[in-house]
């Protein structure tokens, strides 16, 4: 019987989802404790890759499973598990259902805090700055729902088969304090680092080192990218999942937080 497991974890202390040798991954972790409760090594096929330090509020695996437990799963394996990852839910897919090849939409979060706050530096990204432009940096969250090759938002476009994507829906947001800002984005699919590169470019456009037309020509001209540097991991989050069969809300708290959409 195949299982979706619906789950969410802390990425700081790993170095991503997917299992790797001589580093610690959020999959490896998992495959651990279920062998813990099952007796036998269990494969956990996650909903995609995640970067080192980078968290996921919502994601989902999938499991095939010929036990049938008398227990209640989702409490035992929350107690094996180490208390920066979460269990929310376990529940039967048809057999065909996949974690990763089944989503059709994907939906990041990136968190920046414009003042130091220590409680936050492993969930959200300091970047210092006053007077930024937010006004500039919504217009140009608006632009990237025009366009489809992000072949210049890529670290590594070669290794793609190809660099379009369908970007659905773009915003930046900010708390009632004005010093933590907020930038969704959702697609069908996402390139390596591409979220990262947008970011570091948004930000640009909020300081004015960079135009709003400069922005758009990056697409327009399909230039390589001549930003050196990517925004830090920790403000990435994966934030919800969606497939044809199931559309869950994310669990944790901070989804709940007041956001205001920032004004162009």
């Amino acid at each position: 019987m195949r299982y979706f497991f619906h789950i969410g974890y802390c990425g700081a202390n790993y170095r991503g989802w997917q299992r790797q040798p001589k580093s610690i991954t959020v999959q490896e972790v998992i495959e651990q404790s279920l062998r813990k409760i099952f007796g036998r090594y269990v494969v956990c096929m996650g909903c995609g890759r995640t970067d080192a330090l980078v968290h996921a509020d919502q994601y989902f695996f999938h499991s095939d499973l010929s036990e049938n437990w008398n227990y209640d799963l989702i409490y035992r394996l929350n107690k094996v598990l180490p208390d920066d990852i979460v269990v929310f839910d376990i529940f039967p897919v048809a057999q065909k259902a996949h974690a990763q090849l089944s989503a059709t939409c994907r939906t990041y979060q990136y968190y920046i805090h414009t003042t130091k706050d220590p409680f936050l530096s492993r969930v959200s990204s300091l970047y210092l700055g006053k007077n930024l432009h937010l006004d500039l940096a919504a217009q140009a969250c608006e632009i990237l729902t025009k366009y489809s090759d992000y072949a210049t938002f890529c670290k590594s476009p070669q290794k793609h088969n190809h660099t379009f994507c369908s970007v659905y829906h773009s915003q930046l947001e900010v708390n009632e304090q004005q010093n933590r800002i907020r930038f969704t984005i959702s697609a069908n699919r996402f390139l390596r680092s591409m979220i990262r590169i947008i970011v570091v470019r948004i930000l640009a456009v909020a300081k004015k080192e960079l135009s709003l037309a400069e922005f758009e020509d990056y697409f327009l001209t399909n230039k390589s990218s001549q930003f050196t540097t990517i925004a830090y991991p920790q403000g990435l989050h994966l934030a919800k999942i969606e497939y044809p069969f199931l559309d869950i809300p994310p669990q944790l708290l901070r989804s709940k937080e007041l956001w205001i959409d920032v004004e162009k």
